[in-house]
C-alpha cells in the first residue's frame, strides 16, 4: 500500500545545530525560516514521487570520472566564508537562473533569509574562483553531525566545467575533513528526472517515507 502522501510546513527564526541534524534526518529542508516536506511534486507534467537523499561520508568516495573531473578544474582557487550575497553574487544568479524553462527561480531571497550567515541557522559559501574572476558558489547549511547543500550557482559561459558538479564534490570533501557523518543533498525522485546526477555519488542514500528510515541507492531507477 503507498504511504500516505505528505506536505507539511512550519516557521522557525532559528534553529540550533542538532536540531538541523534531527530536521535533516527526517526529510526536511528550508528555504529561509519557512520548513518544509513533501512526498509529490509536478515536474514538466509529470508527478514525481520525491526522495530525500544524503549522503554517507563514511563511504563516500570519488569515482574515476569525478577524480579526473576535480584534476580538469586544479586552476581554480577555493574560498569558504559565510554566506553573504553582494552584487556579484546576485547578479551571478540571475545569468545562472536563465537557464531554466520551469519553475524559474525569482531572486535568493526566495531560497535564504535576510541574515544567511545565520539564520535559522550556520551557511557557510563555497567560492570558486578563476583567477580573479568569481564563477561558482554554493552554498552549505552546517550541523553539528551534518552538513546540507542549499543552492549552488555558477556563470553559464564556464558550463562545461560541470560546476554544479564540481561544487558539491568540494562540499563533500570539506564535510569529510569536518568529520561530519553525513551530507544531505535535498531531493531527488523515484522517476528519472534533471536531479539524476544527485543519485551519481557513492554512499548515496534516500529516505523511506514508509519506514521513516534511509536506505542505500543506487544511481540506477527503479
Amino acid at each position: 500500500m503507498e504511504p500516505a502522501r505528505l506536505d507539511e510546513a512550519f516557521l522557525a527564526p532559528h534553529v540550533p545545530a542538532a536540531t538541523m541534524d534531527f530536521l535533516w534526518s527526517q526529510g526536511w529542508r528550508h528555504q529561509g525560516h519557512c520548513f518544509f516536506r513533501y512526498t509529490h511534486c509536478v515536474m514538466e507534467g509529470v508527478e514525481h514521487d520525491i526522495i530525500p537523499l544524503r549522503v554517507d561520508l563514511g563511504r563516500f568516495k570519488m569515482s574515476k570520472s569525478q577524480r579526473r573531473l576535480w584534476r580538469q578544474n586544479e586552476d581554480l582557487r577555493w574560498e569558504i566564508a559565510p554566506a553573504v550575497f553582494d552584487e556579484a553574487i546576485h547578479a551571478m544568479f540571475a545569468r545562472h537562473s536563465e537557464r531554466f524553462e520551469e519553475n524559474k527561480p525569482s531572486s535568493l531571497d526566495a531560497f535564504f533569509s535576510a541574515e544567511p550567515a545565520l539564520v535559522p541557522c550556520e551557511c557557510a559559501a563555497i567560492k570558486a574562483w578563476l583567477g580573479d574572476e568569481l564563477i561558482a558558489v554554493s552554498f552549505l547549511d552546517v550541523g553539528v553531525e551534518a552538513v546540507s547543500s542549499v543552492y549552488a550557482i555558477f556563470e553559464p559561459e564556464h558550463e562545461k566545467r560541470s560546476l554544479g558538479t564540481l561544487t558539491l564534490l568540494k562540499e563533500l570533501q570539506l564535510a569529510q575533513a569536518s568529520r561530519k557523518h553525513w551530507l544531505y543533498q535535498g531531493f531527488g525522485t523515484r522517476l528519472p528526472s534533471r536531479y539524476d546526477y544527485k543519485r551519481r555519488i557513492s554512499g548515496i542514500e534516500g529516505y523511506d517515507w514508509e519506514t521513516r528510515g534511509w536506505r542505500t541507492l543506487k544511481d540506477d531507477h527503479p
